[in-house]
């Protein structure tokens, strides 16, 4: 009969004849646990008032935001997770859009009973998306202003492109700030037109 040797068995090298302890050594995983970043201020909230809405037996409040942590537990397994209170931002927007497509659409079918939830949900959704703190537009304009005059000022290239880069991308005024993109656009198109 054959014996078995178990490689990751630890034992002495003085009993066990065949090992060594450099050998023992190779068998041990090193395991480190990732860094976690704190979740965002909003997102902690949604759970927090998950639980106040359970105990309160709150319907409405409670069926928002279950559909709202699903999405975005659904969302952290795609290539673009819910991570920062801008993209949450950006996903109660398009459930508030969303909702009041159907409210109007319920009312226009005589279901006033049903819009009357749809709009009780927008509600709950508005208080979640005014909690979520932006960049001002006086504050973006300042900053797209300042980049604008400078590039002007320095002869070089001033484009729509060229300012973004200049505006939002890495090292500039606004990286890594909560500022919506679409806002930073339009008010580039709107300086660029008029100066």
């Amino acid at each position: 009969m054959a014996s078995f040797r178990n490689p990751f068995l630890r034992l002495p090298s003085h009993t066990h004849p065949t090992l060594s302890p450099l050998r023992l050594c190779h068998c041990r995983r090193i395991t480190t646990t990732p860094f976690l970043q704190a979740p965002p201020p909003v997102l902690s909230r949604l759970r927090d008032d998950l639980k106040i809405a359970m105990r309160a037996k709150d319907a409405v409040r409670l069926s928002v935001l279950r559909n709202l942590l699903s999405e975005i537990t659904n969302a952290s397994k795609t290539n673009s997770p819910i991570t920062t209170d801008l993209r949450l931002l950006n996903l109660l927007r398009q459930r508030i859009a969303s909702s009041r497509t159907a409210a109007s659409e319920f009312r226009d079918a005589g279901r006033n009973d049903v819009a009357e939830k749809e709009e009780a949900q927008i509600s709950v959704m508005e208080e979640y998306a005014g909690g979520v703190e932006t960049v001002g537009e006086e504050e973006v304009r300042a900053v797209v202003r300042g980049v604008v005059e400078e590039m002007r000022g320095g002869g070089g290239k001033v484009d729509l492109g060229a300012v973004l880069r200049k505006v939002t991308g890495e090292g500039g005024a606004l990286d890594g700030r909560p500022v919506e993109k679409k806002e930073v656009v339009k008010i580039v198109k709107e300086l660029l037109e008029v100066l």
